[in-house]
């Protein structure tokens, strides 16, 4: 990507998914097929909350864990991007070949742009993660 595009696009990418969701959701009526009679309706909450079991399974974290492992699980996105901005800085302190150095700090940029985007769009909505 390059320059300022590489630092622009990403913090734009929250919003963009969001209004796509939004369009298509338009255009498709928003609801999606809706139960016709009572049977499928309790047909359609049980299958929700049996999905919503199912997943809780899967997020379940082992007896026992620490709650340094839960933390560091939620926060994995800020430890992935603390670390490609760390090794672009060493990088630049070990005067590494330019074009990975380039790299390293499109790489920095972008992910940087798309945490701070996120945020100010989730707090632009008016909802919080």
């Amino acid at each position: 990507m390059g320059g300022i595009l590489s630092l622009i696009f990403p913090a734009l990418v929250p919003a963009v998914t969001d209004g796509a969701r939004a369009l298509v959701a338009k255009v498709t009526g928003g609801t999606g097929a809706q139960p016709q009679n009572v049977a499928e309706q309790i047909q359609l909450m049980q299958a929700q909350t049996d999905r919503v079991k199912a997943l809780s399974e899967l997020d379940k974290l082992p007896d026992g864990a620490d709650k340094w492992v839960v933390n560091l699980r939620g926060a994995f996105r800020y430890v992935a991007t603390g670390g490609i901005v760390a090794s672009a800085i060493v990088g630049t302190f070990y005067r590494l070949d330019p074009v990975f150095l380039a790299l390293l700090y499109d790489m920095a940029g972008a992910s940087m742009s798309f945490i701070i985007g996120e945020r100010m769009y989730l707090n632009l909505r008016g909802g919080a993660k």
